[in-house]
C-alpha cells in the first residue's frame, strides 16, 4: 500500500508481522461502504460546465489544452473543491484510442513524471508515476509488477470449483449456479463500462474457469482488468499515494491487491516487510475484532464457522493462515494509503476455488469518487494491537486529515 499516515520516512506502507498486520475493518462496510451502487441510467454526452475540461467515464482522455488547465488546478489543490460528481457525463472510447492518447499525455504533459508506466504494459491501461515533492524527483523503489496473484511454490491451491452452465453472459438468476451462491442474485449491477458491486458482502462468488460464460460476463467484473486510469504520486507527508484521473462510481471495481500468496508463518523478513495483506475473510464474515459482520451467510470449507463449537473464540485467538506478500512483487494497490474515512472498501472474492482462507482481496469504491481524489481504504488496525520486536506496544499517529480521524493508526 502507500506509506503510513504519519510517517515522514520513505514510504513504508503497513507494519510487518512483528508489527502485527493490515486487516479489513468495520468502516469498510459502515458509512459510505453500505451505500449501494446506483442503478439509474447514465447520461451519454455533454461536457463539464465552465471548467473547460472534457471528462469521459469510465475511461478518461484529456485534450492537450484541457490537461494544461487541469495542471494548474492540481498545482493549487483546488480540483476537489471545484469539481463535483454531478458535473460529469459519460461516453465511451475504444481501448486502443485510450492507450494511444494516454501515452501522449503521459510523455508530454505530466509534471514531475518519474515513470511512464508502473506496470510496464502488464495492465490494459498505463499507470504513470509522478513526484513533485522531491528535488530532484525520485521514483519508488523497484519491485516486480504482478497483474494477478502469484502462488508460492510450496502452496497448493484447491481444485477449481464446479461452474455454471450459462452461455455467453450470465443473465438468469434462477438457472445460474453462481448466482445461487450469491444469495440467488448477481452481486454486480450491469452498467456500461463494467459491473458495479451492489453492496459490500461477506464474500462475492464470481464465475470461474469451469463456468460456461465468457470473459465479459458481469459476474467476472474483478477479472476484467483496470477500468479507470490510476496515477501513483508522491505526497509531502504520506509517501506514495494513488488517485484516479477518472470519475469512479459507487461500487466500481478499482483493483485487486496482488503479490505472492503464501503462508503467513513463512513470510520472509517480516520485521522489514511493510507490504503484505493478511487474508482474514473469516474474521469479516463472522464480525470478529474490529470487523463488522456483513450481509450473507457463507459456508466455510476449512475451519469452524460462527457459533460452531467455539468457532468465534478460535478465530479471535488465531491469526489468518495466509497472506499476500507484496514486498518485492505486487501491483498499484500496494501504494494505496489508509484513511479513517476511506472512499474504498475491501471485498473478499472467490472465483477459481471456494476456500475463503485463500480468497482474492479486491478494492471497490464505497461512494462516487471525483477525479484526482486520493484513493484510500481503512487498514483496520485495533489500537494497541501492534507489538514491536522488543515486545512493547507501538503507536503510530494517523494524519489522514478526515473529520472523524482516530488520531492513531494503531
Amino acid at each position: 500500500m502507500g506509506a503510513l499516515k504519519g510517517s515522514t520516512d520513505e514510504p513504508r506502507v503497513s507494519p510487518g508481522r512483528q508489527n502485527r498486520r493490515k486487516r479489513m475493518s468495520s468502516t469498510d462496510a459502515k458509512k459510505d461502504g453500505r451505500k449501494k451502487a446506483k442503478v439509474d441510467g447514465d447520461t451519454e454526452t455533454l461536457e463539464v460546465n465552465n471548467l473547460g475540461i472534457s471528462w469521459f467515464a469510465p475511461f478518461t482522455v484529456l485534450s492537450t489544452s484541457s490537461i494544461s488547465f487541469f495542471r494548474s488546478l492540481r498545482e493549487t489543490l483546488r480540483v476537489d473543491n471545484l469539481v463535483s460528481t454531478d458535473q460529469f457525463h459519460f461516453t465511451r472510447k475504444s481501448q486502443r484510442a485510450i492507450g494511444q492518447e494516454s501515452s501522449r499525455v503521459v510523455e508530454n504533459e505530466l509534471p514531475g513524471l518519474v515513470c511512464n508506466d508502473l506496470c510496464n504494459g502488464k495492465e490494459n491501461i498505463c499507470i504513470p508515476v509522478t513526484n513533485e515533492v522531491d528535488v530532484p524527483p525520485v521514483a519508488p523503489e523497484k519491485f516486480a509488477y504482478l497483474s494477478s496473484i502469484e502462488v508460492a511454490k510450496n502452496l497448493v491451491i484447491p481444485a477449481s470449483a464446479e461452474g455454471c452452465n450459462c452461455k455467453g453472459k450470465c443473465t438468469n438468476t434462477r438457472t445460474c449456479s453462481c448466482a445461487s451462491l450469491n444469495g440467488s442474485d448477481f452481486p454486480y449491477v450491469r452498467k456500461a463500462g463494467g459491473g458495479r458491486l451492489f453492496e459490500p458482502k461477506a464474500v462475492v462468488f464470481e464465475c470461474g474457469p469451469n463456468c460456461g460464460c465468457g470473459p465479459k460476463c458481469v459476474n467476472r467484473t474483478s477479472q476484467q482488468g483496470l477500468k479507470y486510469r490510476l496515477e501513483v504520486y508522491k505526497t509531502p507527508d504520506k509517501g506514495w499515494a494513488v488517485r484516479s484521473w477518472d470519475f469512479i462510481p459507487s461500487g466500481g471495481y478499482v483493483c485487486e491487491y496482488t503479490g505472492v500468496l503464501t503462508k503467513t508463518s513463512e513470510l520472509d523478513n517480516v520485521s522489514v516487510n511493510d507490504y503484505f495483506f493478511e487474508i482474514d475473510c473469516e474474521h469479516t464474515m463472522n464480525g470478529i475484532g474490529v470487523r463488522e459482520k456483513r450481509l450473507g451467510e457463507v459456508p466455510i470449507p476449512n475451519g469452524l464457522g460462527a457459533g460452531e463449537d467455539g468457532g468465534d473464540k478460535l478465530l479471535e485467538e488465531s491469526d489468518p493462515d495466509y497472506c499476500i506478500d507484496a514486498g518485492s512483487s505486487g501491483n498499484v494497490a500496494r501504494f494505496i494509503n489508509h484513511s479513517c474515512e476511506p472512499n474504498l472498501f475491501v471485498q473478499c472474492v472467490l472465483s477459481s476455488h471456494h476456500d475463503v482462507k485463500l480468497a482474492r482481496i479486491v478494492l471497490f469504491a464505497s461512494d462516487d469518487i471525483p477525479p484526482m481524489q486520493e484513493l484510500t481504504y481503512d487498514y483496520g488496525y485495533e489500537l494497541d494491537s501492534v507489538v514491536g520486536a522488543d515486545g512493547k506496544v507501538k503507536e503510530l499517529a494517523c494524519h489522514c486529515g478526515t473529520a472523524d480521524c482516530r488520531k492513531r493508526l494503531y
